[in-house]
């Protein structure tokens, strides 16, 4: 059999600090590896197993041996002969998709006097994707049906709901409200007397969670965790050239500035006045959308770098847009994770 060999297309080296990682895009998970198998495999691509072990002049050749067997058993790589080597090219890591906002963040309180529905059809002609409604204070199912109603005959594709706990809000009742409107496929009940998983349904993807976390503002966000990793390959290729949060989104605070994230304190006008088609064309407004992860202190040295979230609101030094997440507790020169710091918020240019 030839020992020529092909990483698999999805399958994404990414070096860090002290270790690597294979991702693999397709089935959304990935393995650590040292940094001495991902340079072999970037480097000698080309190469045979047995011309690699030449290279070492045979003093590793237990260890390259063990690491072969490693991709083999996670069917990470395939065998193919030397000339049909350039019959497997590497996936295209280009990015784009067909609309000026992929997402967007509508913040509510008991406060909020905007047209709701403005914000909708304003989006809807951006060619907006997802929405993501975070409602801080207590609604009625009435009041969610209103929102899905809005959306009806709009491009928007699906819609995320985190709502203050009420005993209006049951598990069945929203799940009707989610059978009617397919679009809705997540709601979360915060400040809840416990943290339970109300329905995970696989066949219509609806899921309804209840957490006792009181989500009152927006400085609720931010937070760099295992739990929020995107593994795929939309989240990889995107990484590779803008910010993984705030690349095509846009915000609206609870008073209804726009913003790039209502966490930020600069505003691009206020809902009530300015469309966001107007706000979106102000200078400044797309800049952060091109701040990728190689560019950000300690991040450009991470092995998640590519399926981590990104965060330019709450960071470490907050005079350096370019400084790493200050809620991000994980350490990639040491390879540790430490202990969460939900109350650092600190905003950029404060």
């Amino acid at each position: 059999m030839s020992n020529y060999f092909r990483l698999f297309a999805n399958c994404m080296p990414i070096k860090g600090a002290i270790r690597s990682l294979i991702c693999d895009t397709q089935r959304g998970g990935f393995k650590f590896i040292p940094n001495g198998l991902l340079d072999i495999l970037v480097e000698n691509k080309y190469n045979s197993i047995s011309e690699i072990k030449s290279m070492f002049d045979n003093q590793y050749d237990t260890t390259i041996d063990e690491y072969f067997e490693f991709l083999i058993e996670n069917e990470f790589i395939f065998f193919c002969e030397k000339d049909e080597i350039d019959l497997f090219p590497d996936i295209d890591l280009s990015w784009d998709m067909p609309a000026h906002i992929a997402n967007a963040i509508i913040d509510i309180n008991e406060y909020s006097n905007y047209e709701i529905e403005k914000i909708i059809d304003d989006l809807d002609k951006l060619l907006c994707k997802h929405i993501h409604l975070r409602i801080y204070s207590i609604k009625n199912i009435e009041y969610l049906e209103k929102i899905m109603v809005l959306l009806e005959n709009k491009k928007i594709l699906s819609i995320e709901i985190f709502v203050h706990f009420s005993l209006d809000l049951t598990k069945e009742n929203i799940y009707v409200l989610m059978c009617k409107y397919p679009r809705l496929y997540s709601v979360v009940l915060h400040s809840a007397p416990t943290d339970e998983v109300l329905l995970q349904d696989i066949e219509s993807k609806a899921f309804i969670v209840q957490i006792q976390q009181k989500i009152d503002n927006h400085t609720h966000c931010g937070f760099i965790s295992p739990d929020y990793f995107s593994i795929n390959i939309s989240t990889f290729t995107e990484s590779q050239h803008h910010n993984t949060c705030l690349n095509r989104k846009i915000s609206i605070d609870v008073n209804g500035e726009i913003k790039n994230c209502p966490s930020m304190t600069k505003s691009y006008g206020n809902i009530k006045d300015t469309t966001l088609a107007e706000a979106l064309a102000k200078e400044g407004f797309k800049d952060m959308w091109h701040i990728k992860k190689d560019q950000i202190k300690v991040c450009q040295d991470c092995e998640f770098r590519h399926i981590c979230t990104d965060c330019r609101a709450y960071l470490q030094d907050p005079n350096d847009l370019y400084s790493k997440p200050a809620k991000c507790s994980y350490d990639p020169y040491t390879a540790t994770w430490g202990v969460e710091n939900p109350t650092n918020n600190t905003l950029y240019g404060q």
